[in-house]
């Protein structure tokens, strides 16, 4: 445990030296907060009109744990940058070598990569966590307590996403070593994930079949996005609760956080298997 310790201190370390890895922490961790309390306030556009969107009951409890989570999830690309400049930086001022020289495993390696992972996301977890609960708590009808814990399953979907993508951020990191490369091949992923779902509904076209979706909800990107759905057609069924046809599935499921479990355990070894198998 104490050499654990240790690998997570020099990697936080590492961090806290670089500028510009200082910065891009502050930014994933500040700008997400700041919009989400930015948005709880009365916006006045130009004398035009006022929006509220806490008169719109979207920080209702337990709806807010599904909102929040959602658009922080989208800043997450900040901090995908820090993952993989922390690679790029060890191959490109040969810190990497130097430290397996003085002793480091190529296997502590990673994992020191892995716990500062781990620590980011957990204290961006708990601040949208500790944003929610004051925005929900100020603005919602709503102040029972089994009505406020409803819904906070999304906090650890939350979690376990970004846990998932900056995993893959890892991957791809030591895969290209180049951060421009592994950032430009999270968008090829993406591409090609759709290119694929594609291929299936244009083969099951005649079969009325769900099985391209479901296969889809098994890729990387698209099973941890699956994590927290998107919260627009919620909000529109709790205003207009007779559209039938609005209703969707937008809970958090078991197997949903497996499949994200999976891929993480999966870019992490293989990072390892990489890094172990690489001339350095």
């Amino acid at each position: 445990m104490k050499d654990e310790l240790l690998l997570f201190k020099l990697e936080l370390q590492k961090l806290w030296l670089n500028r510009a890895s200082r910065v891009l922490i502050f930014v994933s961790f500040i700008l997400p907060f700041f919009v989400l309390l930015l948005s709880s306030f009365k916006i006045n556009f130009f004398g035009l009109f006022t929006l509220e969107l806490g008169e719109l009951g979207v920080f209702n409890f337990p709806i807010i744990w599904h909102i929040t989570t959602f658009f922080a999830s989208q800043f997450k690309f900040f901090f995908a940058i820090v993952v993989v400049s922390m690679i790029g930086n060890e191959y490109s001022n040969r810190t990497l070598k130097q430290n397996l020289i003085d002793g480091l495993s190529k296997g502590e390696f990673i994992r020191s990569k892995f716990y500062a992972i781990v620590f980011f996301s957990l204290i961006s977890t708990l601040l949208i966590f500790a944003l929610s609960l004051c925005i929900g708590l100020y603005y919602s009808s709503y102040d029972e307590f089994g009505i406020i814990i409803q819904g906070t399953e999304f906090i650890a979907a939350y979690f376990f996403k970004l846990v998932g993508f900056f995993s893959l951020c890892l991957f791809f990191g030591v895969l290209f070593k180049r951060s421009a490369f592994a950032l430009g091949f999270l968008f090829v992923l993406f591409i090609l994930e759709w290119i694929i779902f594609g291929f299936f509904m244009w083969h099951f076209r005649k079969s009325n079949s769900d099985l391209p979706e479901t296969i889809q909800n098994l890729f990387p990107l698209k099973s941890m996005y699956k994590l927290i759905d998107q919260p627009f057609q919620r909000v529109l069924i709790s205003k207009f609760p007779d559209q039938g046809d609005l209703v969707y599935d937008y809970g958090v499921h078991f197997y949903e956080f497996s499949i994200v479990i999976f891929w993480t355990a999966i870019f992490v070894f293989s990072s390892f298997l990489l890094l172990k198998k690489r001339d350095l």
